[in-house]
């Protein structure tokens, strides 16, 4: 082993075996040191500009747009949309951030920056770097809102509008999770419009543990609804119920139309598509995965097995869907 590698160790706190120099008996007393923070302003900078817009239209979105059928509905609520903005959409797959970004007019994406996991987009230096040059990300703590109320909001005020996974992770079925409260109080505490988004079949064209669409150009669809403002008396929980009911009303116009789901909100008939029940898991079941026994529940009869969740919410889009009566406006 070289003099710098043996360096590197020593000022992580490991030897030369790299094992911890902290005895296990003491370490719940040793002072904790935060892991540094990857830079991302220069992924900011006019000349890193110019070089990500060219690698998003001239390798990105021709990729995506080949190795998928996206069919993009209600961009025209965007036109007269003016000065930072919150875009919020539901989180299943990889491929979601580059068909927003290349269903995006110019004038958002070259003010746009992606919130991306820090535990996971920025653990490795290679990583980070991509991920910043390529889509504009900055670190956002999933279990937590420090850096999202503090990064996020500085980048607001720089006039950056925002494209944040409020669900706090992608989907492990194809279903939708709950909002995390974020994106909702980053709204309210700078005054700024949200941006609801559906995505449809971006599970089933790249579900978690593949690297690429699968065959066959399966259908995308990206579903923008009207910019909603949080109302003077609303409350963060408030407006992220309301922000997760828009994305709930676009995800069910797939199936029932747009009017029709128009109708259906305003009846209060449509709950958020987080897919049939799950059948709890069985002592066997729970012993296989790592479970602890005091998690095992009794198994749900009405439940549906997670094949049958994943079968369910990958259902190939339907292509023939009527044309809508009158224009969505």
């Amino acid at each position: 082993m070289g003099l710098i590698s043996e360096a590197k160790l020593l000022t992580r706190g490991r030897d030369w075996r790299g094992r911890s120099r902290t005895p296990r008996s003491a370490e719940k007393w040793a002072e904790k040191v935060e892991p540094k923070e990857f830079p991302t302003g220069w992924a900011r900078t006019p000349v890193t500009g110019i070089v990500r817009t060219a690698i998003q239209r001239g390798v990105l979105k021709p990729v995506a747009w080949s190795q998928t059928r996206v069919q993009v509905e209600g961009a025209e609520y965007l036109d007269g949309l003016r000065g930072p903005a919150v875009f919020i959409a539901n989180h299943s797959s990889h491929l979601d951030t580059p068909v927003i970004l290349g269903s995006l007019p110019r004038r958002f994406t070259d003010r746009l920056a992606v919130g991306a996991a820090a535990d996971y987009f920025f653990d490795a230096r290679w990583r980070a770097f991509t991920t910043a040059l390529v889509f504009n990300t900055f670190p956002v703590e999933r279990y937590g809102s420090r850096r999202l109320r503090g990064l996020a909001g500085k980048l607001v005020d720089d006039a950056w509008s925002l494209l944040l996974f409020p669900e706090g992770t992608r989907s492990q079925d194809g279903w939708m999770n709950p909002f995390k409260l974020g994106a909702a109080a980053l709204c309210l505490s700078k005054g700024i419009p949200c941006v609801p988004i559906a995505l449809r079949g971006t599970y089933g064209a790249m579900p978690r543990g593949r690297n690429w669409p699968r065959p066959g150009r399966p259908k995308v669809v990206i579903r923008y609804g009207r910019p909603i403002r949080p109302d003077a008396d609303e409350g963060v929980r408030d407006f992220s119920f309301r922000m997760m009911s828009e994305v709930t009303r676009l995800w069910n116009e797939e199936e029932l139309g747009w009017y029709q789901a128009i109708r259906a909100s305003a009846a209060g008939e449509l709950s958020p598509p987080t897919g049939p029940a799950a059948i709890a898991a069985t002592p066997a079941a729970a012993e296989s995965d790592g479970a602890a026994s005091t998690d095992v529940a009794v198994p749900d009869p009405a439940g549906a097995a997670r094949w049958r969740r994943i079968w369910e919410s990958t259902r190939p889009l339907d292509d023939e869907r009527p044309r809508p009566v009158w224009s969505r406006r």
